[in-house]
């Protein structure tokens, strides 16, 4: 257990440090040849693993092609500039609203997708409207925080839901049916604590006139039409799944499919319709790193159950069960949110996936821990900048803007954002599951 351990930190502090050259994917799979050549996985647990991790990762990168090819239309521009005039000169409103759209955002196109694409457009808004640097790390943090907190209502929402879900033989309709109510609550809080933490650095007012208009940011009208047939027909498919058994990344890379040919027209069609969007160089840098990652890590993780750590955290698990649904739920939630901020999330979800189904416990009590699983995995990484991909993506986000959030300042914010917004969530997932 301490060699598939020592592999497991070692292989993290890779994929977190990413040294020059060094991708996630490369990191991933240096630490599986050593947890392969070390004996402690096997050439046979690689299907097990990808069976797990297939349709979650290619489900990720379709959501992520969606959400850059539309971002490059102007979709996500033009929504934005909406909603800061809509807020008419009133920042409390202004930050409410931006709140609003990161669930959204969050809800259809992943955390990931979320950070991706809102993060650039706030700090670019925020800076047309010259707002103060209390005020821009204000708007900034509450972009980055809610990705994450309100990717619970759809098994598409986050990697981690995929992941859990599938696991656990969850489909999309009974998931969202649990989820879509504990996802109200997860904005709820969130609004209540970001208002209270930063209300002080949150401008009274703001010159809305120093915008630009919304038409305007439509750089490609016909993708950008399409767009919202596709974002419909997505949701349409999603809820069909569950009966016809179609996997969620089927019918998210159909989605993807139909807006990289359609954004990439020029080359079918000829000159004269000359599209604006550079397809290929979306293709190109889409995150094919995270196929790679998502394999490689897993099977590091295996490692770990294959030499009992997820057999010691299956105890644990049994054992809150011993106090009732609610100290279950939230027993369950704040260790694997613990574990998500020190280990990052997508090993941890894996290895409560793995413990859950070890554990001898009722079937009203794994359901309760699969789902406080996916909550903990999913809010517990707003704690450290460590806890998530996107988390990391976003502090890279900020850095290429001039915006520096140090590790140590981000821990003081995230631990006080985090837990009572994870405690309520907790809360109300064992007011639904009672």
């Amino acid at each position: 257990m301490l060699l598939a351990l020592v592999i497991f930190l070692a292989t993290l502090a890779l994929v977190i440090a990413q040294p020059k050259g060094l991708g996630i994917g490369t990191a991933a799979w240096l630490g599986a040849g050593a947890a392969l050549l070390a004996g402690v996985v096997t050439w046979h647990d690689i299907p097990t693993v990808w069976h797990i991790v297939w349709d979650a990762t290619f489900t990720l990168i379709s959501l992520i092609l969606i959400s850059l090819i539309l971002d490059a239309a102007g979709f996500f521009e033009w929504s934005a500039l909406h909603i800061a005039r809509w807020a008419r000169g009133q920042g409390n409103v202004l930050f409410v609203l931006i709140i609003l759209l990161g669930a959204v955002i969050a809800a259809l196109f992943a955390n990931d997708g979320a950070v991706l694409i809102l993060t650039p457009l706030v700090i670019e808004i925020l800076r047309a409207l010259r707002f103060t640097p209390s005020a821009m790390l204000a708007f900034v943090m509450a972009a980055g925080f809610v990705a994450d907190s309100a990717s619970l209502p759809f098994k598409i929402s986050n990697l981690v839901n995929i992941i859990a879900a599938n696991y656990a033989g969850i489909g999309f309709n009974d998931y969202a049916a649990v989820m879509g109510w504990v996802n109200l609550a997860s904005v709820a809080a969130s609004l209540l604590i970001l208002m209270w933490y930063f209300h002080k650095d949150i401008p009274r007012q703001y010159d809305a006139s120093e915008l630009a208009l919304p038409a305007s940011a439509i750089r490609d009208p016909l993708v950008f039409r399409a767009g919202w047939v596709v974002l419909a027909a997505l949701l349409a498919g999603y809820f069909l799944s569950q009966r016809w058994l179609i996997p969620t990344s089927l019918i998210t890379g159909t989605g993807a499919l139909a807006l990289v040919l359609l954004a990439g027209r020029e080359h079918f069609v000829g000159r004269q319709e000359r599209a604006v969007i550079p397809v290929w160089t979306l293709l190109r840098e889409a995150p094919w790193q995270v196929v790679i990652f998502s394999l490689g890590m897993y099977l590091v993780v295996y490692a770990l159950r294959n030499q009992g750590l997820t057999a010691e955290l299956a105890a644990l698990l049994e054992w809150l069960t011993q106090h009732g649904l609610t100290a279950t739920a939230v027993g369950t939630g704040f260790v694997m949110a613990a574990l998500s901020a020190v280990m990052n999330n997508l090993p941890a979800v894996l290895a409560g996936s793995l413990a859950i189904a070890q554990a001898n416990v009722t079937p009203a009590m794994r359901e309760i821990m699969v789902y406080a699983n996916i909550i903990g995995c999913d809010l517990g990484p707003k704690i450290t900048p460590i806890g998530s991909l996107a988390t990391l993506l976003w502090l890279h986000i900020l850095m290429q803007r001039g915006m520096n959030i140090g590790w140590g300042q981000y821990f003081r914010i995230g631990i006080v954002l985090t837990v009572p917004v994870l405690l309520a969530v907790l809360l109300t997932l064992a007011l639904v599951l009672a």
